[in-house]
């Protein structure tokens, strides 16, 4: 692994070098290669006919040259290798016919790319085709950056959106993705594997980073025959950006720090003291609090209370349910003390949340929807000193999820009917009106739903009021209740809508 290096500048990627072999590939230049690879980056052209190049070049060069003042090609090959030129491009007439032997040896000798220029071929030509070539090949890379930020952009509004920004980066930069914790612990990874060696060296490059002031925000170096690179984020918990690629592109800084502002975003709390106190009061509320202690604090409301279990089990999962559903109001420890206040109801009482239960408080007007990985349970709209009552609700809807297997139940806003859990009414409804046959079942349906009139019962039926009157008497034998009575009827109607 090599020494950290400082983050690199700019928002936007630079000029990526564009390789020989794609000015070699140019027929209208007619450029021919006499030694040396092919695949050398150039940066830029740079002509000199001076004797010594060397004080006037920076280093990847494709350095072109006429021979005018070319005395010693072995020593003139040796300094423009010692300033980094990537490669020299000679060009035949007016001084040579050809190419001299001794600078084609010279360049084989210090493996130096060494290009023919023809006669027909200007200097300004070659130097014209480059940047062309490095002006397309920006434009590739502003692109290929484009549409990863805006997938990491979409990664981020997911439900769960910490394992998709890093699944989004890793697939754009082709490696892999770690987010480590302060202690060095992986807290979510995504992308192919790496060896053993890598990882390890990844790991390192990340433990030097972290929530020093005045630290390094990034550092990159080499491991398991991989390119690595680590970026501490915002928010002064000690996470940091692991990345492990075979090959670094221009534009992967950006694209990395555009997927390290939004896990910042993310994994940081961002709470200020008014949004402290309104968390503070939804967990004293739920956990048993005289509602008008923090009614006002919460506001007029109308509030709902969701109830939320599952997620995909990384530390961000609750922070990340909480921002998909918008609103910072989460108790994530439920389950310690019920909304019952702790009077030691069951953990399958009305109300009381089971360990493992994410419990929100959210505005009315923010809409609660399905959330993959999360079976949630919904309230109905309920004032400050109203919310235990949503609570239980909440929980009851929670229950219904789980036994029904859907993402998302909501409170039955229903009257009483709705405090029965559907199942055990069904269950009930079962086994109180067994002995009914259906034509039985059903005039008693219609009778019931018709106040008991006989004649009105014969009509809807299309039968004779005294087989109407035969089958509720029937009806009444059969059940061993007296149908006169009102509450006897009320539960019988709710039976058979249950059914």
């Amino acid at each position: 692994m090599t020494a950290p290096s400082p983050s690199e500048p700019g928002s936007t990627p630079p000029a990526p070098p564009v390789p020989l072999a794609a000015l070699l590939a140019r027929p209208d230049l007619g450029l021919r290669l006499l030694s040396g690879p092919e695949d050398v980056p150039l940066h830029w052209v740079h002509t000199s006919e001076m004797a010594d190049p060397y004080p006037y070049l920076l280093g990847g060069e494709l350095l072109m040259t006429a021979g005018v003042q070319l005395t010693d090609p072995a020593h003139y090959v040796e300094r423009v290798v010692e300033a980094g030129a990537a490669a020299l491009a000679f060009g035949v007439t007016p001084v040579y016919d050809t190419v001299p032997a001794e600078l084609v040896e010279a360049c084989e000798r210090h493996g130096l790319p060494l290009v023919e220029v023809p006669p027909r071929t200007p200097f300004t030509a070659v130097a014209r085709a480059l940047w062309r070539l490095m002006a397309e090949a920006r434009l590739h890379e502003l692109r290929r950056v484009t549409e990863a930020q805006q997938s990491l952009a979409a990664a981020a509004a997911r439900p769960a959106p910490v394992p998709a920004v890093l699944g989004a980066l890793a697939s754009r930069l082709g490696g892999r993705a770690v987010l480590f914790g302060a202690d060095g612990t992986e807290s979510a990874a995504a992308g192919r594997e790496v060896p053993a060696e890598a990882a390890r060296a990844l790991r390192d490059l990340a433990g030097v980073l972290g929530p020093r002031p005045g630290g390094p925000a990034s550092a990159s170096g080499d491991g398991g025959g991989l390119r690595l690179a680590a970026y501490a984020l915002a928010g002064g918990d000690g996470l940091t950006l692991g990345v492990a690629t075979e090959r670094r592109g221009p534009g992967d800084h950006t694209i990395a720090g555009v997927a390290v502002v939004l896990l910042s975003l993310l994994t940081a709390p961002h709470r200020g003291a008014d949004v402290t106190v309104r968390d503070g009061a939804l967990v004293r509320l739920l956990l048993g609090a005289d509602p008008a202690e923090v009614a006002g604090t919460l506001g007029p409301g109308p509030w709902t209370v969701v109830h939320a279990r599952g997620g995909d089990g990384t530390p961000f999962a609750t922070a990340s349910l909480a921002a998909a559903l918008g609103t910072p109001l989460v108790d994530a420890g439920a389950g310690a003390a019920g909304a019952d206040g702790g009077t030691g109801a069951g953990p399958d009482a009305p109300g009381r949340a089971r360990p493992g239960t994410v419990r929100l408080l959210l505005p009315s007007s923010s809409p609660v929807t399905a959330q993959e990985g999360w079976t949630l349970g919904a309230s109905a709209p309920m004032a400050p000193a109203e919310l235990a009552a949503a609570d239980a609700q909440a929980a009851r809807a929670l229950r219904r999820a789980e036994a029904s297997r859907a993402a998302l139940v909501r409170h039955r806003a229903n009257g009483f009917a709705a405090l029965v859990d559907r199942a055990e009414a069904a269950a009930y409804a079962r086994g109180l009106l067994a002995p009914l046959a259906e034509p039985l079942a059903e005039t008693l349906r219609v009778w019931l739903s018709l106040h008991g009139s006989w004649d009105r019962t014969a009509m809807a039926l299309d039968i004779h009021r005294n087989t109407v009157r035969q089958r509720i008497t029937r009806c009444a034998a059969l059940l061993d209740r007296d149908l006169d009575d009102p509450d006897v009827r009320m539960e019988l109607w709710f039976a058979l809508r249950a059914q």
